[in-house]
């Protein structure tokens, strides 16, 4: 009989294998999971319980904001304040960050950056939905209140970042920056349970994931690349929550795309909240990652909690052709 990890004892069995580790991180982990319970508990009860459905209101980013996300927000804050791990929470629902007041006796090291709810228009006619987390060391010093610039940092310094896929089963997936590993949720013991250990994303894929009813808004080069996709007859996918798209991606390969538009001539997507924490999943699992302008999404410094950017993420050898269509085909700049 195959031995069952928890996510608990895999968090805990890693951190063993660094000498200098405190346990911080460790437990930092553990209560995003418990976040996740939560949230996927709430997910599959949302129709019963009245928390689907329009809160009539807009977040910072102007999109409709769910009564779900709003659940989704609270829980995640209440998970994350209660321990003491980190010094600061940004959300994509809010206009700025939070401080979390310190507990006597305790230094915090992190902060996290959440969506709480990404996809939350699939909400109302049961479709899949996620969660993506990230998490900083903080740069400011341990003994004083968080500032935005322990949030305002690139990629590159993540120390992880992860996400919740909320479908038909629930599962978590994260990073360290020593691989990517699947946990699933079996709902009979109340934990997530190693499901896909040390997940690598196929070369290239037979799918290409974007909102084509924009195709006459995109530039010259998306649409070039499109006609390419079609061309190869690649099936083309598109939920509508960047979690659900990038999931299949990780174990099918393809392409995820989100390009400019004329009505967002920076793109839609959150550099922050959504594009970076899911571009350090997709190199660390071998995949490419990279904006409208080929640099890579890592690298990009941000300006302001809720900037945005275009993005090209998947499988290494569909991401390198489409570079070679930017190059090609893009206006000079």
């Amino acid at each position: 009989m195959k031995k069952i990890v928890t996510l608990d004892e895999f968090i805990i069995n890693s951190q063993t294998t660094y000498s200098d580790s405190t346990g911080q991180l460790t437990r930092l982990l553990r209560d995003l999971g418990i976040a996740a319970k939560i949230i996927n508990r709430e997910v599959n009860l949302a129709g019963l319980v009245n928390i689907i459905g329009v809160a009539n209101v807009e977040n910072t980013s102007g999109d409709e904001v769910k009564k779900l996300d709003i659940f989704a927000n609270e829980r995640m804050m209440e998970c994350l304040t209660m321990s003491g791990e980190v010094c600061g929470i940004a959300s994509e629902e809010l206009d700025d960050f939070v401080k979390v007041p310190k507990i006597q006796g305790k230094e915090s090291h992190y902060v996290v950056i959440i969506d709480p709810l990404d996809g939350s228009s699939n909400i109302d006619v049961n479709v899949s939905v996620g969660t993506i987390f990230s998490i900083f060391r903080r740069k400011s010093p341990a003994n004083g209140d968080c500032n935005i610039g322990d949030f305002l940092q690139k990629g590159t310094e993540l120390v992880a970042a992860g996400y919740v896929l909320y479908g038909t089963s629930t599962i978590l997936v994260y990073t360290t920056g020593e691989g990517v590993n699947g946990f699933t949720l079996d709902p009979s013991i109340g934990e997530f349970c190693l499901s896909h250990p040390n997940i690598k994303i196929p070369e290239r894929g037979n799918y290409y994931s974007v909102n084509q009813g924009y195709y006459l808004k995109f530039d010259l080069e998306m649409r070039r690349y499109i006609d390419h996709c079609s061309d190869l007859n690649l099936g083309l996918r598109y939920i509508g929550s960047m979690v659900s798209d990038i999931h299949r991606i990780m174990f099918h390969g393809g392409i995820f795309l989100y390009p400019s538009t004329r009505k967002y001539p920076k793109g839609k997507l959150r550099l922050l909240y959504e594009c970076a924490p899911i571009s350090m999943i997709v190199e660390q699992a071998g995949g490419s990652s990279m904006d409208g302008n080929l640099t890579r999404i890592l690298e990009l410094e941000p300006g302001d909690l809720h900037e945005r950017c275009t993005v090209v993420m998947g499988s290494p050898a569909m991401v390198k052709e489409m570079k070679e269509f930017i190059e090609k085909y893009s206006a000079p700049k």
